[in-house]
Protein backbone atom coordinates (compact mmCIF):
# COMPACT_ATOMS: atom_id res chain seq x y z
CA UNK A 1 0.00 0.00 0.00
CA UNK A 2 2.70 2.87 0.69
CA UNK A 3 4.64 1.47 -2.47
CA UNK A 4 1.44 2.66 -4.59
CA UNK A 5 1.06 5.66 -2.75
CA UNK A 6 4.29 7.07 -2.97
CA UNK A 7 4.86 5.78 -6.38
CA UNK A 8 1.05 7.88 -7.18
CA UNK A 9 2.50 11.12 -5.55
CA UNK A 10 6.30 10.94 -5.99
CA UNK A 11 6.72 11.62 -9.53
CA UNK A 12 8.87 14.32 -11.34
CA UNK A 13 5.97 16.46 -12.69
CA UNK A 14 5.97 17.24 -9.04
CA UNK A 15 8.92 17.82 -8.15
CA UNK A 16 8.94 21.96 -9.13
CA UNK A 17 5.64 22.05 -6.80
CA UNK A 18 7.45 20.05 -4.25
CA UNK A 19 9.77 22.98 -4.63
CA UNK A 20 7.74 26.14 -4.35
CA UNK A 21 5.78 24.63 -1.62
CA UNK A 22 8.49 24.11 0.44
CA UNK A 23 10.15 27.43 -0.60
CA UNK A 24 6.74 29.32 0.39
CA UNK A 25 7.06 26.82 4.02
CA UNK A 26 10.22 28.14 4.67
CA UNK A 27 9.53 31.95 3.33
CA UNK A 28 6.34 31.31 6.05
CA UNK A 29 9.28 30.01 8.91
CA UNK A 30 11.54 32.70 8.08
CA UNK A 31 8.71 35.21 9.15
CA UNK A 32 7.88 33.21 11.91
CA UNK A 33 10.78 32.90 13.53
CA UNK A 34 12.02 36.23 12.73
CA UNK A 35 8.67 37.86 14.62
CA UNK A 36 9.32 35.74 17.39
CA UNK A 37 12.55 36.43 18.21
CA UNK A 38 12.93 40.34 16.86
CA UNK A 39 9.68 42.19 16.48
CA UNK A 40 9.14 44.63 19.40
CA UNK A 41 5.73 43.95 19.51
CA UNK A 42 5.86 40.39 20.12
CA UNK A 43 6.26 39.46 23.81
CA UNK A 44 6.61 35.73 24.72
CA UNK A 45 7.50 35.80 28.42
CA UNK A 46 5.05 36.87 30.89
CA UNK A 47 7.60 39.76 32.55
CA UNK A 48 7.45 41.19 29.31
CA UNK A 49 3.89 41.24 28.30
CA UNK A 50 2.73 42.63 32.10
CA UNK A 51 5.02 45.54 30.84
CA UNK A 52 1.80 46.71 28.85
CA UNK A 53 2.50 48.95 25.72
CA UNK A 54 6.43 50.39 25.26
CA UNK A 55 7.03 53.65 23.87
CA UNK A 56 10.25 52.02 22.76
CA UNK A 57 10.34 54.32 18.84
CA UNK A 58 14.18 53.49 18.36
CA UNK A 59 13.73 49.86 18.32
CA UNK A 60 10.39 49.58 16.22
CA UNK A 61 12.63 51.71 13.81
CA UNK A 62 15.78 48.92 13.86
CA UNK A 63 13.03 46.37 13.41
CA UNK A 64 10.87 48.03 10.46
CA UNK A 65 14.23 49.38 8.56
CA UNK A 66 16.21 45.90 8.09
CA UNK A 67 19.35 45.67 5.81
CA UNK A 68 17.31 43.85 2.80
CA UNK A 69 15.25 47.28 3.10
CA UNK A 70 17.99 49.36 2.93
CA UNK A 71 19.48 47.43 0.38
CA UNK A 72 16.51 47.46 -1.93
CA UNK A 73 15.84 51.47 -1.33
CA UNK A 74 18.31 52.66 -4.36
CA UNK A 75 17.39 49.55 -6.64
CA UNK A 76 14.95 49.97 -9.75
CA UNK A 77 11.62 48.64 -9.20
CA UNK A 78 11.86 46.05 -12.47
CA UNK A 79 12.83 42.54 -12.36
CA UNK A 80 14.29 42.38 -15.62
CA UNK A 81 15.58 46.19 -16.40
CA UNK A 82 17.76 44.79 -19.30
CA UNK A 83 14.34 43.15 -21.20
CA UNK A 84 12.10 46.60 -20.05
CA UNK A 85 14.08 48.85 -21.91
CA UNK A 86 14.33 47.31 -25.02
CA UNK A 87 11.17 46.85 -25.48
CA UNK A 88 9.86 50.36 -24.05
CA UNK A 89 12.63 52.71 -25.34
CA UNK A 90 12.76 53.44 -29.17
CA UNK A 91 15.34 52.59 -31.53
CA UNK A 92 17.97 55.04 -32.49
CA UNK A 93 17.98 54.42 -36.21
Amino acid sequence: MASSSASRWIRPEVYPLFAAMGFAVGICGYQLVRNICINPDVRVNKENRAAGILENYAEGEKYAEHSFRKYLRNKSPEIMPTINSFFSEPENN
